[in-house]
């Protein structure tokens, strides 16, 4: 009978990965996990006093600094796989798993599907003729060598990718393989990973290729399994069930979809919500249910489309089914600034970004041109990153690798205000009330298209009060929302008023505020 070693890359929540360890082993299986080299000392020295003595669990000889993108990802896993490989010589399959993956049948029904059939499962369609690639870069991933990161040194990424390009330093893929890509969950047969091991000791020439493509650990496994095994021994699919939005984001699953997963013709599920507790225990206790029984519908995907359809036009068919990411998270701080004087929050933000660590974005919901990362198309237009707020917002804490970040909204999106302070993070709201004189709402009057430069004096004599009153009536509502966690900064405040509010609001010394603060022109139209 089957006999898995799993390969768990992770990089934080150590008792949920020694639960995990636990879960997996007393059922049979080995695992071999690999703990980032970014992440905690003490989370890592807590899991090898907590599994040390687990003879079923090694942990990779070498920690790589992983980066998402960064050959350090496939590094990780060759570490991780060379551990289980020497460790476990009875095991006679490789599944790669992430922290948040967990069983949705049970050990029984996985090792008797595996042995039914000798096969690897892994994606692997050809690059450059396959659709896999929804947005972004494609063949740039291959053709140019990236030394640096998208996500933390966007412009360097570019900037290389560019120089490369204009000077003509396109690179020769290797001419006897053909690029695949794929998911990077896959279950590998021993004699499968064994040949991998030889290949990558004999072929240094395409180790330094791959080490320098963008995102290897969706070309690198299945690119060399698809050379070294045979088309009739490879099953083109991940057994892993996972789901993503047109966007790019990942779906994730709650207390309420345990019948919903088990039904699917997929051993494993990814992501489990950490707060779906009891969805986790109910998972748990069916993997080591010896005579469980399955009805397999395999649903899952048409549903998923069908449900995030209805909620494309406002159908959706119930209120929470399917969300994506739904909550920024219970231990994340928000803090708002609310401004109708865009150029104003815009200074605040900018010395923010000089004084301190935490990122500061502008008016992403109210400017296009907002200076935004490419996450997977959510970004693209207002409409996508308002529609899907929350999940924009999980995204962009993801990708600035912070629990603290600062937004600036116009007092006009009340509407997405009401919806951050309903959310279990921790959202703090600074309003900054500025002076309006009527050189600026005749200005502002131009740019929302009020009027125009041949507008008459007398028409935007009367159209001036409605304006102020419009956006006083944004100011009311603000107050009367009553909103926790609210403080103001005024324009005609004391300087030390001003600087508990934003002390309180950055939660920081009153007087390093108040540095912070000083600026001349912070006011200034």
């Amino acid at each position: 009978m089957a006999q898995i070693a799993f390969i768990l890359l992770c990089h934080k929540d150590p008792e949920g990965i020694i639960a995990q360890a636990r879960r997996l082993t007393a059922a049979g299986d080995y695992l071999a996990i690999h703990f980032d080299g970014n992440a905690s000392s003490d989370d890592y020295a807590r899991l090898r006093e907590a599994l040390d003595g687990n003879p079923s669990v090694t942990f990779a000889r070498r920690r790589a600094k992983c980066g998402w993108g960064e050959w350090s990802l496939v590094q990780a896993t060759l570490n991780a796989v060379e551990a289980a490989v020497a460790a476990f010589p009875r095991a006679s399959h490789f599944y790669m798993l992430s922290g948040d993956c967990m069983p949705i049948k049970s050990a029984r029904y996985v090792r008797e599907f595996l042995d039914a059939d000798d096969v690897d499962y892994i994606e692997s369609f050809d690059f450059f003729k396959s659709d896999w690639i929804k947005t972004g870069i494609k063949r740039e991933r291959l053709i140019y060598r990236h030394y640096f990161n998208e996500r933390k040194n966007k412009w360097l990424f570019y900037a290389s990718m560019n120089l490369q390009q204009r000077l003509g330093l396109e690179r020769d893929i290797p001419a006897d393989i053909e690029v695949m890509i794929g998911s990077q969950w896959w279950c590998l047969r021993r004699q499968t990973i064994e040949a991998i091991l030889t290949f990558i000791r004999s072929r240094r020439d395409v180790m330094r290729f791959f080490r320098t493509t963008w995102i290897p650990d969706e070309t690198f496994f299945q690119t060399l399994v698809r050379h070294l095994v045979p088309d009739r021994e490879i099953r083109t699919r991940t057994l892993t069930f996972l789901l993503f939005s047109d966007y790019g984001m990942p779906a994730v699953f709650y207390d309420d979809q345990f019948d919903l997963l088990i039904s699917q013709n997929y051993l494993f599920a990814r992501k489990i919500s950490p707060d779906a507790k009891r969805l986790k225990a109910q998972l748990a206790e069916l993997y080591v249910t010896p005579d469980a029984q399955f009805q397999i519908s395999d649903e899952g995907r048409n549903l998923y489309r069908f449900l995030t359809g209805r909620g494309r036009v406002g159908r959706r068919f119930a209120p929470r089914f399917w969300e994506s990411e739904a909550s920024l998270g219970r231990e994340r701080e928000l803090m708002v600034i609310v401004c109708k004087k865009w150029h104003v929050a815009k200074r605040l933000t900018e010395r923010i970004r000089q004084m301190t660590d935490v990122p500061a974005l502008d008016y992403l919901f109210n400017e296009d041109a907002a200076e935004l990362p490419d996450l997977g198309g959510i970004q693209t237009t207002l409409s996508k990153r308002t529609r899907h707020r929350r999940a924009l917002m999980r995204m962009l804490f993801d990708y600035h690798g912070t629990n603290r970040m600062v937004i600036c909204i116009d007092p006009a999106n009340i509407e997405l205000l009401h919806d951050f302070c309903s959310d279990r993070c921790t959202t703090r709201i600074i309003e900054i009330q500025c002076s309006f004189s009527d050189d600026y709402l005749a200005g502002h009057a131009q740019r929302v298209g009020l009027a125009g430069p041949a507008t008459p004096p007398e028409t935007l004599a009367r159209l001036l009060p409605t304006i102020r009153f419009d956006m006083r009536f944004e100011s009311e509502q603000i107050r009367d929302a009553d909103f926790p966690n609210l403080t103001r900064l005024r324009e005609d405040g004391p300087p030390e008023e001003n600087a508990t509010a934003l002390g309180r609001f950055l939660d920081m010394p009153a007087d390093q505020a108040q540095t912070l603060l000083q600026i001349d022109y912070l006011f200034t139209d």
